[in-house]
């Protein structure tokens, strides 16, 4: 660890006292033993960092902290379940309401990305930020045309913040794994290092603008979501342009319910936007806090989504896909055992796993939650059982999923503020279904037939040259093999005859040793070979013909 990390650490554990968060860190284990310390903190003493709740002094350190933290509190609340109410309820304001840089900063980067002066670019440009998050902050403005926009800018210094905390999420990491028995099961390094992946593209605001063309070219003329326009002419890596939206964020149920909507069409329709991204688009927005999200209630029988921030955005490789499609598909009709042969077949658990066992165990934690609507599960519970089937049966877990697990989670979280009677597995399984049936049947392989007919009809001409060069190539592979073969006979030949050397040579030298400790006497009293013993010739002769035939060989 290295003396930037060992200082964060410090300034981490300053601004956690300073907030008179001091009880959560001597709470660890390892900080029992000198509690006493706190009363040595000139903060301890200051009134007003103990008269504010607990909640808000958690928010307000958290922003002190930096990106990564406001992240993790970002994903914290969207989890009613797991948080008591204040919490939660503390911890949405970091979703839009992170403290804002100056004005005329944001103008100064602006303007120095786009090479020209604001009023160059805009017709508007309102001074007062609309939002302000852990990495970028967003002003109104309008173009000369009369489009209204948004303006996004990264904050200044963020990257070097944020690479501060992942080399100390590194040092952790690293330690976990070397040290921890469970290090080597949940792969934390591979866990930081995809985090590391998705942060540093957050930061590139040109990313996340051909991220949003993407989604936005997915959900065309769909009722489903709707993904804002996206002015290329303006966009800098540091400057984001796209299209203002005008709804009711997500958070802000009563408004919802004022308007009109019907929150469980709402509710499915989130659901439905979630699995078509994952399995049909392969490309899903994977930061769906609530403060990305938006309703259109200009029909409240059928409210739309509307979606920004598309800087983490998520896809899958097509076996990952398929795995968890058909997991999917096998829990949602009760087929344990298909889920557990799934999870042996992709190399989740370990290949020596007994089905029934890890069947048995699934079964055991899936099945209490079925049939119920997400206000009677605890997902706390149920996650803390998971994660215990997962340590006994050597679980793998997967850095390559991880995006996924955690826009999972902030659906189901969503779906949990919207319609708590929400029944998920009726709502999700349809859809599965159609999916599978898409993919894998009849239709799926005329599908892929189709998609490679034009390949074969390129290659067909090919087709001869190609087989009479692979037997070509196969003749000369078994050529070489045989020469390799021969040479590789050769080598084990000229191997064995040193072995042999080296056993004589140690036999010659051991007997010649013996010879010189037996007749010790007789080669310190100026010697004669007619005065050596009999057994003394014996001992000479073996160990110099040992010897010779050693050289010989």
């Amino acid at each position: 660890m290295n003396f930037r990390v060992f200082w964060r650490l410090i300034v981490i554990q300053t601004v956690f006292f300073r907030h008179g968060l001091d009880e959560l860190l001597l709470a660890l284990p390892w900080f029992r033993p000198v509690r006493f310390i706190k009363y040595f903190s000139p903060w301890y003493w200051v009134p007003a960092n103990r008269n504010r709740p607990k909640a808000q002094r958690l928010v307000a350190a958290f922003e002190d902290l930096g990106p990564i933290f406001v992240k993790f509190g970002q994903m914290l609340s969207t989890r009613n379940d797991l948080l008591p109410p204040a919490y939660a309820t503390a911890l949405a304001q970091l979703q839009d309401r992170v403290r804002p840089f100056p004005a005329a900063l944001a103008r100064q980067r602006i303007e120095r990305a786009i090479g020209c002066s604001i009023d160059v670019a805009f017709a508007e440009f309102s001074s007062e930020p609309m939002a302000s998050a852990s990495i970028a902050q967003v002003h109104a403005a309008r173009l000369h045309d009369g489009n209204e926009v948004v303006v996004k800018i990264v904050r200044p210094g963020v990257e070097r913040r944020i690479r501060q905390d992942l080399d100390i999420l590194y040092s952790i990491a690293r330690l976990a794994e070397r040290y921890w028995s469970e290090g080597p099961r949940l792969h934390p390094v591979a866990v930081v290092a995809e985090f590391d992946k998705t942060l540093m593209d957050e930061l590139d605001l040109m990313r996340e603008a051909a991220n949003g063309a993407e989604l936005r070219r997915h959900f065309e003329d769909s009722p489903l979501l709707y993904v804002p326009k996206i002015y290329w002419d303006w966009c800098r890596t540091e400057v984001l342009v796209q299209e203002r939206i005008f709804g009711v964020p997500i958070a802000q149920t009563d408004a919802l319910k004022a308007a009109g909507v019907d929150m469980k069409v709402l509710a499915e329709r989130g659901v439905e936007v979630f699995f078509t991204q994952v399995f049909d688009n392969n490309f899903f927005h994977a930061d769906m806090h609530p403060g990305n999200i938006f309703v259109d209630v200009t029909r409240p029988a059928q409210p739309k989504y509307m979606a920004i921030d598309f800087g983490i955005v998520g896809s899958l490789m097509p076996e990952d896909q398929r795995y968890i499609a058909e997991n999917f598909h096998a829990f949602f009709n009760r087929d344990y055992r298909r889920v557990a042969e799934l999870h042996v077949e992709s190399g989740w658990v370990p290949s020596t796993t007994r089905v029934e066992e890890f069947e048995s165990a699934i079964r055991t934690v899936c099945e209490p939650i079925f049939q119920k609507p997400l206000k009677e599960i605890s997902f706390g519970h149920f996650l803390f059982r998971l994660f215990q089937v997962a340590r006994r049966f050597d679980m793998e877990v997967q850095p390559q999923l991880t995006l996924l697990q955690k826009t999972l989670l902030a659906i189901e979280g969503l779906g949990r503020q919207l319609y708590p009677d929400l029944d998920l597995w009726e709502t999700a399984k349809p859809f599965i279904e159609r999916w599978m049936r898409r993919r894998m049947g009849p239709k799926g392989l005329l599908r892929r037939l189709k998609n490679e007919f034009p390949f074969w009809m390129e290659h067909l001409a090919e087709m001869p040259r190609l087989h009479i060069q692979t037997l070509k190539n196969q003749h000369h592979h078994d050529a070489r093999l045989v020469e390799q073969t021969r040479e590789l006979a050769a080598f084990r030949e000229a191997l064995m005859k040193s072995q042999r050397r080296s056993r004589l040579s140690l036999l010659g030298g051991a007997v010649l040793l013996a010879f010189a400790g037996l007749n010790w006497d007789w080669l310190t009293h100026a010697p004669t070979l007619a005065s050596l013993p009999l057994s003394g010739w014996v001992l000479l002769i073996l160990g110099v013909g040992l010897m010779a035939q050693a050289w010989r060989r």
